[in-house]
């Protein structure tokens, strides 16, 4: 009888040695600031928040390869992206180009001030030019429309990071005042940015 639990003695210790080398190698593979399975986003911000609601934000991946029909952009490795059109990809528009259809901004930088009349030919390259340097990265931020109105130009784009980038490129060109205005439970963003002569 000894010798029966002797034996189940060294199986038991040995499978709980197994268990735990496995334990301790799954949690080297562990980045050091997890200390547990993730949960969610492991970086925190407005795009993070699940209560901030995009209406055009699919719920799930999309197959890959997809291909928006009106602007090119490829869907791949989970991302929109700037690349060649691929063999057999599907079609399907991007948020972008469907936000761009349905003239339903992200975001809005609004310009305003005695400085804008005489600087306008100066002001417009420095707008179209953020746009091209945001979207050669990311596909989906796009500017929808400039409208010049009396006073004040608008600007229309397809998300909330491209407005920031205007007002602060504005800013650091000829200074100014910038503010910026979140909707607290959508996805929008309300730039402007102001000089008076």
């Amino acid at each position: 009888m000894e010798v029966i639990a002797r034996s189940g003695l060294c199986a038991v210790r040995a499978r709980r040695t197994e268990a735990a080398i496995k334990q301790r190698r799954c949690l080297m593979t562990l980045p050091p600031n997890l200390s547990g399975p993730a949960q969610g986003p492991r970086r925190w911000g407005r795009a993070q928040d699940r209560t901030v609601t995009d209406p055009y934000k699919r719920s799930g991946k999309l197959h890959e390869p997809t291909v928006c029909p009106q602007c090119g952009a490829v869907y791949h490795e989970g991302r929109w992206q700037w690349s060649a059109r691929p063999a057999g990809a599907q079609e399907e528009l991007c948020q972008a180009c469907h936000r761009i259809n349905d003239d339903y901004p992200a975001g809005i930088v609004t310009i305003t001030g005695d400085f804008i009349v005489p600087h306008k030919d100066e002001i417009l390259p420095i707008v179209r030019r953020q746009e091209e340097i945001e979207k050669a990265e990311h596909p989906l931020n796009r500017i929808i429309g400039i409208s010049d109105e009396p006073g004040r130009i608008v600007v229309t784009t397809t998300d909330i990071h491209l407005p920031r980038r205007i007002v602060e490129a504005l800013k650091n060109a000829f200074d100014g005042e910038i503010s910026f205005h979140y909707d607290e439970h959508g996805y929008f963003l309300r730039a402007e940015w102001q000089r008076e002569a």
